[in-house]
């Protein structure tokens, strides 16, 4: 349900729920999209003012548009996939809106921007992401033009890239991929990430890029040092390592990923088996290295910031990685005594995410205000027995991530049961060139643990 509910001061809005028993396809569940708030603009050159919707991808602008821009897609889309499959669109206005009505449009644009995102045939259509992607651009105001973006190695190696402000996602990924001599065949095991870095140099997750955004605008809009995009495998089952471990590069990218998540503490290692892997590492014996790492706790895992659930009681702090077709959360008892308790995604019924906003005082909330700080939970309705079902809450700003995470589980083990496979040829879009620069950069082996 997209609609809003009022209780005990706050403002509930559940996001999309989503069922993993069912394949919902790429473009389901992986992204939460809202227009929380309208704007009044006034028109270029003195023209009529008109109202300019806000559209947020998991609680973060991307773009502003307008109402004929937003119509002007809707017909677009109608004309390729015929009018039985799209949402119910707002309808025209023959007069001004009122406040009322204003607010109405705002939410029945939402409702529409969701559906159509989570249909997997009109959320991964190009004229669906190109019209997000100029939509950004716009916004932003940022030109068209050639630029230097820097994109980092799990270990932190910095990798320069040529690419332009307009180029999406997939176009910045086979850069990276031609600067480092990834070949073709293994780029789609590997996705670029927008993360935080903290004060202590460790990175926390924000999102996946998505094929509706433009990497170089993303990064940029957010105005601040602290977010970098990252290169990091983007599968779960480290059967696929076999693949990758068969190039040199691709070896190298999945060797400097481990060790960074070993030295971080990710990866649960014992005294000994430390000892192992660092006389492997000593012997340069990287693939033997990858084996031993598979075998350990958490190998290949993602892991959020510390964050409070209701598991075991209510109030406790837990720390959530997310790997393995699992979530795992941490615990620490008194007497420092570590305690974990692991969810499976197939013993998952169903889960939502939902986004709770303080209201102002007086307990009534107006359009286009500004709106106090949105509490973010995650929740999953668990299988704890036979004919025992139990819901679990992580309250997290990282809650949406962590959905994406439980969705792409989900849809790779899909992909397992119909014997389907992960690996990806790059798709050669009409009129796009692959440019590989004439100096690779080699991927530098990680100091000692």
């Amino acid at each position: 349900s997209g609609d809003s509910l009022s209780g005990g001061g706050k403002r509930v809005k559940p996001l999309r729920p989503c069922q993993s028993g069912a394949h919902l396809g790429p473009a389901a569940g992986n992204m939460h999209f809202s227009i929380p708030e309208t704007e009044s603009r006034s028109g270029d050159s003195g023209g009529s003012a008109y109202v300019a919707y806000n559209i947020h991808v998991n609680g973060v602008l991307h773009c502003r548009v307008r109402y004929s821009q937003l119509l002007g897609l809707h017909e677009q889309l109608r004309k390729e996939y015929g009018a039985n499959v799209l949402p119910a669109f707002p309808p025209k206005k023959l007069f001004s809106l009122t406040p009322a009505e204003v607010e109405q449009r705002r939410e029945q644009l939402e409702k529409y921007m969701q559906a159509v995102r989570q249909d997997p045939l009109l959320g991964s259509s190009e004229t669906f992401n190109s019209f997000l992607r100029r939509a950004q651009q716009e916004t932003q105001q940022v030109p068209t033009e050639e630029v230097s973006l820097e994109v980092l190695l799990s270990n932190g190696q910095k990798v320069l890239v040529n690419v332009l402000t307009s180029d999406q996602t997939e176009d910045v990924l086979e850069a990276v991929a031609a600067k480092l001599d990834l070949p073709d065949d293994l780029i789609g095991y590997f996705s670029l990430f927008l993360v935080r870095e903290k004060e202590d140099g460790t990175f926390s997750f924000v999102r996946k890029l998505q094929e509706f955004e433009l990497p170089y605008v993303s990064v940029t809009s957010l105005r601040s040092q602290e977010y970098k995009i990252v290169l990091r495998k983007s599968y779960w089952d480290s059967a696929y390592d076999d693949d990758v471990m068969e190039n040199r590069v691709g070896l190298n990218l999945l060797y400097a990923q481990t060790v960074s998540d070993i030295e971080r503490g990710w990866i649960l290692v014992t005294k000994e088996q430390h000892r192992q892997l660092k006389s492997l590492q000593e012997k340069v014996s990287k693939k033997e290295f990858l084996r031993l790492a598979q075998t350990l706790r958490h190998y290949g895992y993602l892991r959020f910031d510390a964050c409070v659930a209701d598991f075991p009681e209510k109030d406790c702090p837990v720390v959530v990685s997310a790997g393995n077709s699992e979530l795992s959360l941490q615990l620490r008892l008194p007497g420092q005594q570590l305690r974990e308790g692991s969810f499976r995604v197939t013993r998952m019924r169903c889960w939502r995410v939902t986004s709770s906003v303080p209201l102002p005082s007086g307990g009534t909330s107006s359009p286009g205000r500004g709106r106090g700080e949105v509490r973010l939970e995650l929740a999953f309705e668990y299988l704890m027995s036979k004919d025992r079902l139990q819901w679990v809450t992580i309250t997290s700003p990282q809650a949406i991530m962590m959905s994406i995470c439980l969705q792409s589980m989900v849809d790779e083990l899909m992909v397992k049961k119909s014997g389907g496979s992960i690996r990806k040829m790059l798709r050669r879009r009409v009129g796009g060139t692959l440019r590989r620069s004439d100096s690779q950069q080699a991927v530098k082996s990680p100091p000692l643990l």
